[in-house]
């Protein structure tokens, strides 16, 4: 699964190069993280996969999440929303399936994740999907292991969600599970990604000035068979 979280983070990095931004925290002349950089890595978090997701709604669940977490730490659970409680007990299992904890950073619980998407599916109809995908898992599970998703122990999760994590090896009977698994995942590199946690992760700090630039490096050139 640390896999998978190196692969989207990748991805938000190319991205970011598309657009002519410098997402690399390793540049010299770094200028310190402001809360408008922060809204473009959310942007091109959210870009990324494709959620439709604006820099005011960007905000928004940047603040939610941010208070959420912070009530937390001096005792107040978060009280969802959108969710019934076995709905938020199993979201919070699958986003941490999909980005968990590591060496570097948090998981997706600790970044705050399920308060993001519980954010946007209170205030916008058109993710009321999320119900429907997390009622398909706790189907697939009943019909497998005669339980609940949550109920599944690790390895059952991991037997179900391999059969859809990977579209193109998807069985016919199962590919509507196989889009709600990426539409998941997707939410979920959305809600890391656009974190403070995440965005360490990624080690964004915004555009940076380049005072001398030599060229592509020779290692790079060499990479993509270009003679100099």
């Amino acid at each position: 699964m640390t896999e998978r979280r190196e692969r989207v983070k990748g991805e938000v990095n190319a991205r970011g190069g598309e657009r002519g931004e410098t997402v690399s925290g390793e540049q010299r002349g770094a200028a310190p993280q402001s809360r408008r950089d922060v809204l473009k890595a959310v942007a091109g978090a959210a870009a990324v996969v494709a959620l439709p997701i604006t820099p005011a709604d960007a905000e928004r669940a940047l603040a939610h999440v941010e208070a959420a977490l912070e009530s937390e730490q001096q005792g107040t659970a978060y009280r969802p929303k959108y969710f019934q409680p076995d709905e938020w007990r199993t979201i919070r299992v699958v986003a941490d399936m999909i980005i968990p904890r590591d060496a570097r950073s948090g998981s997706a619980t600790q970044a705050g994740v399920p308060q993001y998407m519980d954010f946007f599916c209170t205030e916008y109809p058109s993710y009321s999907w999320m119900r429907e995908a997390l009622r398909w898992f706790d189907g697939f599970a009943y019909n497998r292991f005669k339980k609940s998703f949550y109920r599944c122990t690790d390895l059952e999760r991991r037997a179900l969600v391999d059969q859809v994590a990977w579209p193109a090896k998807t069985a016919p009977e199962l590919r509507e599970g196989a889009n709600y698994f990426s539409r998941l995942r997707d939410f979920t590199a959305s809600g890391f990604f656009s974190s403070q946690m995440g965005v360490k992760d990624i080690g964004y700090q915004g555009n940076v000035a380049i005072p001398v630039w030599n060229g592509c490096p020779p290692a790079a050139l060499k990479h993509l068979g270009v003679d100099t």
